[in-house]
């Protein structure tokens, strides 16, 4: 096998060094100023700080509110990846039966994803609006009094809701392609075989979508904890207060309201390692149960 090749041996570094800046600068650099922050008790109006060492993370630790909101994290993320990616899947195998209209219905659901998560969870304030809101006339109509903002299980519902909808497109075009990638002669084999749509299913065309779903469970994971800020602040409507926190918001709380730059950094580095351990678990325990074809 030919290797590619350069005829100077500082080009392929050349080439590199714009990413490399971009990583180092956006991701190691305030990686590590977290870091250096959370062995500080910052001034809130920079004009010093004061070496604490661990105290930051004790006091976060002793935390009654912060275990509060670390729970809800998980249930949070539990929640948003397993609906959105099981309702993901479901819509691609019914996608996948679809002969006519294909093109017009994969179209439809992909809009979502186009949409930014501030405006997703605007949409859904909108649903959920007091007095006009569609989503609490229906539990109006069932005898239930929906408080978006005022209730904290209402809120919390409404967040996640939000937040699966607008994960499901994408989801849902990953699912898609992996089973139209699926050879016909296996499809048709496994039906001389098995003539039970269901067991089918679960025993040829799920396991051949494996490294596909091994694939969307960490960046629904990553999706989760991260990427569903824009919604969180705007269901909340920039009033934390009783409402449901996910951690990557209560360190915006605290570091950029609350003025504690050293406890959000604590904060941000306790959420960093997590995600990290998590991810490391997830590619040496279950990826070795993965298999690519």
């Amino acid at each position: 096998m030919k290797r590619a090749g350069f005829a100077q041996p500082w080009l392929p570094m050349l080439l590199l060094l714009p990413q490399l800046t971009i990583i180092v600068i956006f991701f190691y650099w305030p990686a590590l100023e977290a870091v250096r922050s959370s062995f500080y008790l910052e001034d809130p109006f920079g004009f010093g700080s004061s070496f604490v060492g661990l105290e930051n993370y004790q006091i976060l630790l002793e935390s009654r509110e912060y275990r509060r909101v670390a729970l809800f994290t998980l249930f949070f993320t539990l929640c948003v990846t397993f609906f959105s990616l099981a309702i993901a899947l479901l819509l691609a195998v019914k996608a996948d039966k679809v002969l006519r209209g294909a093109t017009s219905y994969k179209t439809l659901l992909m809009w979502v994803y186009a949409i930014a998560p501030p405006v997703a969870g605007l949409m859904g304030a909108m649903l959920v609006n007091h007095s006009n809101g569609m989503i609490t006339h229906l539990f109006g109509a069932a005898g239930y009094e929906f408080r978006n903002g005022l209730n904290y299980s209402d809120t919390a519902f409404t967040m996640i809701l939000v937040a699966i909808w607008k994960q499901i497109p994408v989801n849902f075009i990953f699912f898609l392609s992996g089973l139209q990638s699926i050879p016909v002669s296996l499809r048709e084999a496994a039906k001389i075989d098995n003539k039970s749509g269901t067991s089918r299913f679960w025993t040829i065309t799920f396991p051949l979508l494996a490294p596909t779903g091994f694939f969307l469970l960490i960046t629904n994971i990553t999706y989760a904890l991260f990427d569903t800020f824009g919604i969180i602040d705007v269901v909340i409507k920039g009033e934390p207060g009783n409402n449901p926190l996910t951690l990557v918001y209560k360190v915006y709380v605290d570091g950029f309201r609350g003025n504690d730059l050293g406890g959000s950094s604590a904060q941000s580095v306790v959420l960093m390692v997590l995600v990290l351990a998590l991810t490391v678990f997830q590619f040496r325990l279950i990826e070795k149960r993965i298999h690519y074809t």
